[in-house]
């Protein structure tokens, strides 16, 4: 495309510069010349003209990717997907959005998401990054075929966890060092692998901190849901569980992390159906290894309600450590502001005041008030195009408007704590509390 012809196209704009579809056609061609800026402020003008102007929103997030501006543009995509969350076009972008953040999981559902919506959609990009070479399998294979992911050596590790020393150094002691010291252990007889148990409220980062002792490892990593094993039909679930084991025992050193695992392992006494039985037996069978090796497969379960799992998983050899995962304290909140305002257009940002005025907030809900904060500055960026940098002020206006989730789930835990604590299982949580029994 000439210069002449944009110019020509920019002197039109000058006479009427509320002319939308000329604005997009000029839009466009920025972006033929791959010059996001300009195509950026065109995009932006056509909104302060029309505020639902989906070609618009989407253009906007696609040089917003280009720019790497991957908050910005995810936020743009998810409000379009509200409207219409099948639209091939919207998931692409946003996929490649969470595979620039490194979401792998949430990457891996978006794709498949497309190929349910369109069996026929192909993607190389999607194709090297989310599919993953099984031991014995064909090219073609996916890993998801029985809706289980594994996603090699994951890219974060301790360092991208703020706070929670004393749980990184548990986990260290149980997983990492046998790892970095097999000869040792080997030589007292000690078994490289076991299962933890993290429990605690929700949002307090037991998931990221599974997948950052994947990568601090440098081990394979399956994430599991309890939707990807439980099947309505008897006998699936336990041969789906049988599978999974199998996965991992063929690529070993692996981390396996089950959400929810309250879900999949309840307590036996309260079921009065054979099947949940069942699966729970299954379970049990493939942590002891009883027809198979489970070396060097590393177990770690989350829950948020540990009062629910079956005391047999406790038993030596199985879920052998449980973890008190808290709320992080002052100085975690400091260090997950900075890891989440990383590599954001920030000013001068104050963390410990931060910190110290999100009371009882977990990481999920500090998430949430940096959200709200880079909403609001992206309403005041749409006027001119430039990006206006995060301040204190602006995230502690946000924090006045999350509520700490975790506030409800230490009134049920406190009545297990002080009444069904026999064994001292769950002493940190009146620790935490301050409580005295």
């Amino acid at each position: 495309m000439s210069n002449d012809f944009l110019e020509d196209l920019l002197e039109a704009l000058s006479f009427s510069p509320d002319n939308i579809p000329l604005r997009i056609r000029v839009a466009k061609i920025y972006v033929e010349k791959s010059d996001f800026v300009n195509a950026e402020a065109q995009y932006i003008k056509v909104l302060q003209l029309d505020g639902n102007h989906n070609k618009a929103k989407f253009g906007l997030a696609d040089c917003y990717v280009k720019l790497k501006k991957y908050a910005a543009a995810e936020i743009i995509l998810e409000e379009l997907l509200e409207q219409d969350a099948s639209n091939l076009q919207w998931l692409e972008l946003l996929c490649y959005c969470k595979l620039a953040n490194n979401a792998i999981a949430e990457a891996q559902e978006i794709y498949q998401d497309m190929m349910e919506l369109d069996p026929d959609y192909e993607n190389e990009d999607f194709d090297t990054k989310l599919r993953v070479q099984l031991s014995g399998g064909d090219e073609d294979d996916f890993i998801d075929e029985d809706a289980i992911q594994l996603v090699n050596k994951p890219a974060i590790d301790f360092t991208d966890v703020g706070g929670m020393d004393e749980v990184k150094n548990q986990i260290a002691l149980k997983i990492i060092k046998p790892l970095e010291h097999q000869e040792l252990y080997k030589a007292y007889g000690k078994k490289i692998g076991g299962g933890i148990l993290l429990y605690g409220p929700p949002g307090c980062g037991k998931t990221h901190l599974a997948r950052a002792t994947a990568g601090e490892i440098n081990a394979n990593f399956i994430n599991v849901g309890i939707n990807d094993i439980l099947d309505m039909w008897i006998g699936n679930s336990e041969k789906n569980l049988h599978e999974l084991f199998e996965m991992a025992r063929r690529n070993t050193p692996c981390v396996i992390f089950i959400d929810e695992i309250d879900a999949l392992g309840a307590n036996r006494n309260d079921m009065h159906k054979s099947a949940g039985r069942n699966v729970i037996n299954q379970f049990l069978a493939e942590l002891d290894g009883i027809e198979s090796n489970n070396e060097g497969i590393l177990i770690i379960g989350a829950t948020n309600t540990p009062w629910h799992l079956d005391p047999a998983f406790r038993r030596p050899g199985r879920f052998d450590r449980i973890i008190f995962v808290s709320p992080p304290d002052q100085k975690a909140k400091a260090a997950i502001y900075q890891i989440m305002l990383k590599d954001k257009p920030i000013a001068d940002i104050d963390y410990t005041k931060l910190a110290k005025l999100s009371k009882d907030f977990s990481g999920a809900d500090i998430q949430a008030v940096i959200d709200i904060a880079i909403e609001d500055k992206l309403m005041a960026s749409f006027a001119d195009g430039v990006p206006k940098p995060l301040s204190t002020k602006d995230i502690l206006k946000s924090i006045k408007k999350i509520k700490p989730s975790t506030k409800e789930w230490f009134v049920t835990s406190k009545n297990y704590a002080l009444y069904a604590n026999d064994s001292g299982l769950y002493d940190e949580i009146l620790t935490y509390l301050n409580i005295k029994k």
